[in-house]
């Protein structure tokens, strides 16, 4: 069966692995000084925190329309016998919704909420690509990449929380009672949104190597087929430290490591890292 896969730019996959499977993305809408852009397309990253360091005010994302969904799938109604779209979760965005309500209008394409965002939505995708290889019927994919997304280990680790406060996700108080502790907070997904697990103390390099060996070593519940390294701009020392953490806590089939595009930017800044899997 010819299955068509798509997603949202949020994915944050390497654009290699995007352009070698023939995925099309779908990019959301960043807003700098109420100028309207797409992710990776017409504003990069760079071009945010480039923008707020300069000190403009912090840049915003918004899902894209019904009838751009619409148009994504008309694109391939002819062409495919199935078409799989996996959207950033229904917890963070209308994206989700917008693009159920355009399936509505075409039978053979269904439309997952990964539940998650960036590369947790990214693992949905390769999920879905493995699928399509190996399954027919578009109804039991959806249900096995639902069952998959409950197994998705997300987290991150964030350097700075002036982002998080400017963006109304993080009170001033709570910035400066961890800056002043040096303090640096892990963002985990839980149920589909997001919650602040544990707050690692002192350098940025030595906090990020902590939360890598707490969360790969002495586990066995951890799928070990695919990780993924994703992180926005962050320094190579820093970088390489965590590559040897990961290669010291034991084999996985694939490494991916990739840059986090516009969306996870506007919301966490620069300095932030993490490690993405499923669980078995």
């Amino acid at each position: 069966m010819n299955i068509k896969i798509t997603s949202d730019s949020t994915c944050d996959l390497p654009r290699e692995l995007l352009e070698q499977n023939n995925i099309d993305l779908v990019p959301l809408i960043v807003m700098k000084e109420d100028r309207e852009y797409l992710d990776n397309v017409t504003i990069t990253p760079s071009d945010i925190f480039r923008h707020v360091a300069n000190g403009g005010s912090l840049c915003t994302t918004a899902a894209r329309s019904v009838a751009v969904y619409q148009e994504l799938f008309r694109k391939y109604a002819d062409s495919c016998q199935g078409h799989i779209h996996i959207n950033l979760g229904s917890g963070f965005s209308s994206s989700y919704q917008n693009a159920f309500i355009a399936a509505q209008d075409f039978p053979n394409v269904r439309v997952v909420d990964s539940r998650n965002l960036s590369c947790g939505q990214g693992l949905l995708v390769l999920k879905a690509l493995e699928l399509s290889r190996t399954m027919e019927n578009l109804d039991d994919m959806v249900a096995t990449l639902n069952e998959y997304a409950e197994k998705v280990e997300t987290s991150f680790v964030l350097d700075r929380l002036d982002y998080m406060v400017k963006g109304g996700r993080c009170s001033t108080v709570a910035a400066l009672g961890a800056n002043l502790l040096n303090l640096k907070p892990c963002i985990e997904l839980r149920d589909g949104k997001m919650g602040v697990g544990k707050k690692y103390r002192g350098h940025y390099d030595k906090c990020l190597t902590s939360y890598i060996h707490e969360r790969l070593n002495g586990r066995e519940d951890i799928d070990r087929s695919t990780l993924i390294l994703v992180y926005t701009q962050v320094d190579e020392v820093c970088l390489n430290a965590v590559k040897e953490e990961i290669a010291a806590a034991g084999e996985f089939g694939t490494v991916l490591t990739t840059t986090a595009g516009c969306t996870i930017s506007c919301h966490c800044g620069p300095n932030t890292l993490g490690v993405i899997f499923a669980r078995k």
